[in-house]
């Protein structure tokens, strides 16, 4: 017979000693009542058959195909899966359990196996494993079971799932043909009693801490499965986000001149009006005050004196001082862009033009300095500050100035590599590598680059050209642009060492230029004065204060000591 062929064959595939137990898998419906398979009525579909449910045409279903026509898959009624435990595979003797949804039509269902599929325990119950390989049942459960169902449409919504308390998703049903879910909601583990799927969802790396990254996003399930873009390098992403953030800021040394703590505004008026009251003056008294107060609480006594004594206190002092003592303390009773404004405009008033002037201020000064200044010299002479420049200079000197006076330049701290090359390129094909200069090339990179910027510019220019890039301005320009176009690469390599040098030059020599040695000590005693006076010590062989001694006295002499932080 049929069967007994079919005995011979598995004796021969799996050994004897499987045989019994495979016949009991394979049995339908199982032993204790019943046929059993193939069933003894050559009728097919078999008639009464595994004995069917009420109103139930028998097993198989009457409706042809699978899945049936008339159903989509996942079926949208009821949803798929259901949260109910669902009956073992294979099945176990016992009474029908009743109607149960599965793909397709309702059939009747199996008979339930104990606890059912999952267990209670949430372990997978084991499958019979007959000596020398896996049964026939269990081989075709293993085949169906995780057997995918097809990938949804594009744009079409995914499979309703049941979730567990705490957004955990139902655990997969049991039973041949029936699918694992395509998709388990975002960032939730299976479950820890279902073997693991194939294809794991994958879960978005979070944003590191340390630096800047965009909010992550779920991924898109309208076909079925997540969609990841691959995770960016923490330490590119740092360093990338730390550039974009940091803005350059040349003022970073530390000065001389701090805030007076506490600053009792009234008192210091009433020093500095009983100092100049009556016969004489007491110029110790007002540098008592003015040469340990900042520039930020200078300016606040003379509100505060105005409003005491109904007097103007520059105009007190003026009438009060003279010489250079009297242009420092002037100096002092400005702000620090009044200041400038007026640097500037004195060195363009009357004959001739002082050009060192213009370029101390205008190629040393930030992009926010420099629009300050242009908003005093406005404010204080009714002038627009570039017209002047243009009218009192000439040539290159002339457009470097100009390009100055828009304080655009970049102040980033980002660094092209590529640019760098590519400039120093440039400037050496303008300047060593031709018959004279193209001078507006150099304007092109000093006036626009970062410092940062320029910085690494000048390591290349050195890889390509014998000469540093100082030594090239020195040999491929004269005059006022070449000093212009020096201050600028001086600054960038060493602001404090360029302001040191001027008022070292100010003192050097037969006489003491006092206007470059009040400007340079105004500006910079609240900025990087202490990094200025050990500068002095390791190049010029003595101290600052050695030397503002040395070439100023009196009065004059102890006020720019005390800005300094020397003793007078």
């Amino acid at each position: 017979t049929r069967a007994d062929i079919l005995d011979y064959y598995i004796a021969g595939r799996v050994g004897k000693q499987s045989v019994s137990s495979l016949r009991f898998a394979m049995s339908y419906p199982p032993y204790g009542g019943g046929p059993g398979y193939p069933p003894s009525d050559p009728g097919y579909p078999p008639n009464p058959g595994y004995p069917p449910a009420a109103g139930n045409p028998g097993y198989p279903p009457s409706n042809p195909g699978y899945p049936p026509s008339d159903s989509a898959y996942p079926p949208a009624q009821p949803p798929y899966p259901v949260a109910a435990a669902q009956p073992g595979y294979p099945p176990a003797p016992g009474p029908p359990s009743g109607p149960q949804i599965g793909f397709g039509d309702p059939v009747a269902p199996y008979p339930p196996a104990g606890p059912g599929y999952p267990p209670a325990a949430h372990v997978a119950p084991p499958l019979a494993q007959p000596l020398g390989g896996p049964s026939f049942a269990g081989a075709a459960y293993a085949v169906s079971a995780f057997r995918h169902p097809p990938a949804a449409s594009f744009g079409s919504p995914a499979p309703p799932q049941p979730m567990y308390s705490g957004n955990v998703p139902a655990p997969y049903p049991a039973g041949p043909g029936q699918g694992m879910p395509s998709s388990q909601g975002y960032g939730n583990p299976p479950p820890s009693h279902v073997p693991a799927p194939v294809v794991a969802p994958q879960s978005h790396p979070a944003p590191m801490p340390s630096y800047s990254a965009p909010p992550a996003q779920p991924p898109s399930q309208s076909s079925g499965y997540y969609q990841s873009s691959p995770p960016v390098s923490p330490s590119a992403a740092q360093a990338t986000a730390r550039m974009a953030s940091l803005r350059v800021t040349e003022e970073s040394g530390k000065g001389t001149l701090k805030p007076a703590r506490p600053f009792n505004k009234e008192a210091d008026c009433e020093v500095l009006r009983k100092a100049m009251k009556g016969f004489g003056t007491n110029e110790k008294a007002i540098i008592s005050v003015l040469g340990y107060r900042t520039n930020d609480q200078r300016v606040e006594l003379i509100s505060t004196y105005k409003t005491m004594f109904g007097k103007d206190l520059v105009a007190d002092l003026k009438s009060e001082l003279s010489g250079n003592f009297n242009d420092l303390v002037l100096a002092l009773m400005q702000t620090l862009r009044q200041f400038d404004a007026r640097e500037l405009r004195r060195a363009m008033k009357g004959i001739g033009t002082d050009e060192s002037v213009l370029i101390e201020i205008l190629c040393t000064r930030t992009n926010a300095v420099i629009a300050e200044i242009k908003r005093e010299y406005k404010k204080i002479f009714g002038r627009n500050l570039e017209a002047d420049v243009v009218s009192e200079t000439s040539g290159h000197f002339k457009r470097l100035l100009v390009s100055m006076c828009q304080g655009n330049r970049d102040e980033s701290h980002a660094v092209d590599q590529r640019r760098a090359a590519a400039d120093a390129q440039d400037l050496y094909k303008a300047g060593e590598a031709r018959w004279g200069t193209d001078e507006s090339k150099f304007n092109v990179v000093l006036a626009s680059r970062s410092y940062a910027q320029l910085r690494a510019t000048f390591e290349e220019y050195r890889k390509v050209c014998k000469y540093d890039i100082e030594q090239s301005i020195e040999r491929e320009m004269s005059g006022d642009i070449k000093a212009g176009m020096l201050t600028i690469v001086r600054c960038v390599k060493d602001k404090t060492g360029y302001f040191a040098e001027r008022i070292y030059r100010s003192m050097k020599g037969i006489g003491t230029d006092d206007r470059t040695l009040q400007r340079c000590i105004v500006s910079r005693c609240e900025v990087d004065m202490v990094q200025i006076k050990s500068y002095f010590v390791k190049h010029y062989k003595h101290t600052l204060a050695k030397w503002i001694q040395g070439d100023t006295g009196g009065n004059y002499r102890r006020l720019l000591l005390a800005l300094i932080g020397e003793e007078h």
